[in-house]
């Protein structure tokens, strides 16, 4: 399938046993384990959320890696960005899939890599009052070996580019000390390797929406809309019955209705600067964070097709390498943002982005 827009699905490679996960939270832990166990917690909430097509897979199987590119490359999705985590001195967490898919030279499926640099604490299990791995940043001599790491990926011929340079995001680029010299080294270390440069992408979840990405030295930024946690429940779709039963528990759990957030999860227009719109299928993370958490009620895979024509219509009068848009997420079944085929919807998500891909592409004369 020809598309003219870009389609990159962020990827939480957190489904295999790791050592830190069976020291914190028990034996074999993984993202499955908090999905599987998740309960409805007001009439109507969709939980759990039960994987179809490819199953409760281990991503150490070269199977289970295969299986996933495979679905994607065939809706249309150009490649995956993996959350790559890197807390400092060398130290890296959900390490084991990437560095497979670089030895093995396999699937035969593009990827990029996102720095998730933030610190992890005991959130898997519904809270976060304990930091367990903190996020540091030791210097420029630990920013030159995380730079001399990801030349790794870099080089690979699978890796997607931006002008023919790797394509780079940063989760959280404020929290990093010195980030401008941060960025004119990375981008000077480049030089030296080799490369044509870096297109280096801030994502923006805690942000002004009017924040600048060209005022760090970044080349782009995405923007990652989540409404307020804020117990705001109401919504003309919600039953009596179910404004009754969240009203009258001791809850922090907090409900919006999906159809009624559309508009505050994508921008109205693009801004003066660069900027992909990131789309959100879903989201509910009660698997997580139990009653604490925020659920988007009634999502479906037409209303998701109403966002995404609007992410494509934001891209759609930028130079073909800069179509790009983010999905949050291929796989993030925890939060309840995910693509990946479930019981309830099969590839109902897929099939929205594939059709309005393919009217997308028609328009372009593809």
């Amino acid at each position: 399938m020809t598309n003219n827009a870009r389609i990159i699905a962020f990827h939480l490679p957190q489904f295999h046993p790791t050592p830190e996960n069976d020291e914190w939270w028990g034996k074999g832990f993984t993202e499955w384990t908090n999905v599987a166990k998740a309960k409805q917690l007001y009439p109507g909430h969709y939980q759990p959320h039960i994987p179809a097509d490819l199953g409760f897979y281990d991503l150490r199987l070269p199977e289970s890696r295969h299986a996933q590119a495979e679905l994607a490359k065939e809706y249309g999705i150009e490649g995956f960005c993996y959350y790559h985590y890197w807390f400092g001195d060398g130290r890296r967490m959900l390490e084991r899939p990437v560095n497979e898919i670089l030895a093995s030279r396999e699937p035969d499926f593009p990827f990029c890599l996102c720095w998730a640099n933030h610190s992890w604490n005991n959130i898997w299990q519904g809270v976060a009052d304990r930091t367990l791995v903190e996020q540091t940043y030791p210097g420029m001599d630990d920013h030159r070996e995380h730079f001399e790491w990801l030349l790794k990926a870099f080089t690979d011929r699978r890796y997607i580019t931006v002008e023919g340079k790797p394509l780079f995001l940063i989760y959280s680029p404020t929290d990093i000390p010195n980030l401008a010299d941060v960025i004119a080294y990375w981008r000077k270390l480049a030089a030296e390797a080799g490369l044509k440069g870096l297109y280096l992408v801030g994502v923006n979840y805690k942000l002004r929406p009017d924040w600048n990405p060209l005022s760090v030295g970044l080349d782009a930024s995405t923007l990652q809309p989540l409404p307020p946690k804020d117990g705001h429940m109401p919504n003309r779709y919600f039953s009596t019955k179910i404004k009754q039963f969240l009203s009258g528990k001791k809850s922090l759990l907090t409900v919006h209705d999906y159809e009624d957030i559309l508009d505050k999860l994508i921008r109205k227009t693009a801004p003066e600067f660069p900027d992909f719109p990131t789309v959100l299928p879903n989201w509910d993370n009660t698997p997580r964070a139990g009653e604490r958490g925020l659920v988007f009620h009634n999502s479906t895979p037409e209303l998701f097709r109403q966002l995404f024509h609007r992410a494509l219509s934001l891209i759609e009068n930028q130079d073909p390498e800069k179509r790009i848009v983010f999905v949050k997420a291929w796989n993030e079944w925890a939060e309840g943002n995910y693509l990946e085929p479930d019981q309830k919807h099969g590839h109902g998500y897929l099939e929205a982005i594939r059709d309005e891909l393919s009217e997308f592409s028609a328009g372009k004369g593809i």
